[in-house]
């Protein structure tokens, strides 16, 4: 047997990813669909098959040149797009007298080749077509015989009976069929068939029982093709069970982002999978980093989610369940303030050796936004966010950023000048700190880098979702510098000033978060906490290091 495997689409139904990554080299499990496709053959028995290319053909070129395979695959370039009858056409040279395969690249299938091709050799029809029942593509008509008998709209004609199909993209052909397709020229392998219909011969259904077909030409596909071998792979790895039974998916609330959150559940396990979208660019993606940067912390003995397997160009990553109840509620149903202080405490002391511990051999390049917590983010992703998003989008002032620019610059620097370096989490506070039988986990840490420790530990101490009393968040600061200095010798004067800078700064960035996700992203939840906010960034500015900040302290002061 030779083949064809039909690579050479644009993916237009899949742009923009497709934009940067051929549909071919789409990944399943990791594995591209072109290198699934090759193997699948090669144990149906082919000797040899071509791979036809156009759009990014470097792309597959390139990937081919670094495989090795037990048959010779070939390369067939297509300046100009043939179309499937054009690219058997253009092999012509290649068949010889015997039946050939050919298939799409862009199906995700367990059908059995060698089955299929024996199938076709035993009877003396010169085309088999493999179908099978999906309503949204339906359209070959089949008769009672077993026959093709027409395609798209002639499909409904001639089948009143209404057994109309799909076609897996799977084919076996005679290379007699190859006198119905003309050369050089875009030709579709549909309207050689009609061609042969038409003048009385038959091309034979396979339909197939009991097998997985996807298509993966739509996002939704891919996503469905991707999550059905991930899925049962995750139970694997997580539980060593098969999910026999089948999963459940149930849609959870999800966080400020764009990512999508979802429980699944087979038999007596349950695992919580995020979805962070396909790969739009080559460079390191939220996915990656949260994966690179999980594992770390793992492996560091960090209180955060197991990572159970993960695909990070379709964007899908499995975790432990951690539950439903997060640090925010755990303190709603406290009874009393000391038992506040008390969980405050023990998250305090995972933070701290997290940090210290999560600091070592941390690599820059697993970060997605910036390698560090350094002077351009605080300008640009706190500073100018709070200025941007909340003062001149959120509350519609006419104030330039650049009146402020020279205090920015004062508070960006005294704040990494004082800083204590560690593993800085970014986003610490009581939404991405789960309680779960009455441990403490830590979440949402794909924005991690190295930064100032004191950045985290003032996220989590003028967290608007809590709203501590003020004597409780001292009692905390000085537990945290105790904690610290169990571990590492730090200046506790100088801890204490990068401490009140890193509060402003964050707070800068909560008010420019709470703007956008409300007014841009439209979750008005997010709106209720910020005068909070305001409250918080008032009483800051006020303390001494808001002093060095006249301007600034004058434009809060008038919002507030």
């Amino acid at each position: 047997m030779k083949a064809l495997i039909l690579a050479a689409g644009y993916g237009n139904r899949l742009r923009p990813y497709t934009e940067t990554v051929p549909k071919p080299l789409f990944p399943i499990d990791g594995r591209p669909l072109l290198d699934i496709h090759i193997q699948r053959l090669y144990r149906a028995g082919c000797r040899a098959l071509v791979v036809n290319t156009h759009h990014l053909h470097l792309q597959i070129a390139d990937y081919l040149k670094r495989q090795t395979y037990p048959i010779p695959v070939h390369l067939s370039h297509e300046p100009v797009i043939l179309g499937t009858g054009g690219a058997i056409k253009n092999l012509v040279n290649f068949w010889d007298e015997t039946p050939f395969m050919v298939i799409n690249s862009d199906v995700v299938t367990d059908i059995d080749l060698r089955s299929v091709y024996d199938f076709h050799c035993r009877h003396t029809h010169p085309v088999t077509l493999v179908l099978h029942d999906d309503p949204q593509f339906n359209s070959v008509g089949i008769d009672a015989a077993g026959f093709v008998n027409g395609f798209g709209a002639d499909a409904d004609r001639q089948t009143p009976n209404k057994a109309v199909l799909t076609f897996t993209g799977i084919q076996v052909v005679d290379p007699v069929v190859l006198d119905d397709i003309p050369a050089g020229r875009f030709y579709s392998s549909i309207d050689a068939f009609k061609k042969i219909i038409k003048r009385g011969q038959k091309i034979c259904a396979y339909v197939n029982q009991n097998h997985y077909w996807q298509d993966i030409g739509t996002p939704d596909n891919y996503h469905r093709a991707v999550f059905d071998h991930l899925a049962p792979a995750a139970f694997r790895h997580g539980f060593g069970v098969t999910t026999s039974t089948g999963i459940e998916k149930k849609l959870l609330q999800g966080d400020g982002s764009d990512r999508k959150w979802y429980r699944l559940k087979s038999g007596n396990h349950q695992m919580v999978m995020v979805d962070h979208g396909i790969r739009s660019n080559p460079g390191t993606t939220e996915a990656d980093a949260f994966v690179a940067i999980g594992t770390h912390l793992h492996r560091c003995g960090a209180p955060v989610p197991k990572i159970y397997h993960a695909d990070t160009f379709s964007g899908m990553v499995f975790v432990e369940d951690l539950g439903d109840e997060h640090l925010q509620q755990a303190v709603i149903r406290k009874d009393s303030q000391t038992a506040t202080i008390a969980i405050y405490r023990q998250v305090i002391g995972l933070l701290i050796k997290m940090a210290i511990d999560g600091q070592q051999n941390f690599d820059p390049t697993w970060t997605w936004q910036t390698p560090a917590y350094d002077k351009k983010l605080i300008l640009d992703n706190e500073c100018r966010y709070f200025m941007e998003a909340f003062i001149q989008g959120y509350l519609n002032l006419d104030v330039p950023y650049e009146t402020y620019a020279a205090e920015f610059e004062e508070l960006a620097e005294k704040t990494l000048q004082f800083g204590e370096p560690a593993f800085l989490h970014r986003d610490f506070q009581s939404r991405n700190i789960m309680v779960k039988n009455g441990r403490i986990f830590f979440i949402d840490f794909q924005g991690g880098r190295l930064g100032p420790v004191q950045y985290d530990l003032a996220s989590l101490l003028i967290d608007p979702y809590v709203q501590l009393e003020p004597d409780v968040r001292q009692r905390l600061f000085e537990f945290a510098i105790s904690e610290v200095m169990s571990v590492r010798p730090v200046d506790k004067t100088r801890f204490k000033t990068g401490f009140r800078y890193c509060r402003l700064t964050r707070n800068l960035q909560i008010l420019g978060a709470f703007a956008h996700l409300s007014q841009v992203k439209g979750n008005t939840e997010f709106e209720s906490y910020i005068p909070a906010a305001i409250r918080s960034l008032t009483r800051l500015l006020d303390s001494d290091e808001g002093k060095s900040l006249p301007q600034l302290r004058i434009l809060v002061n008038r919002i507030a």
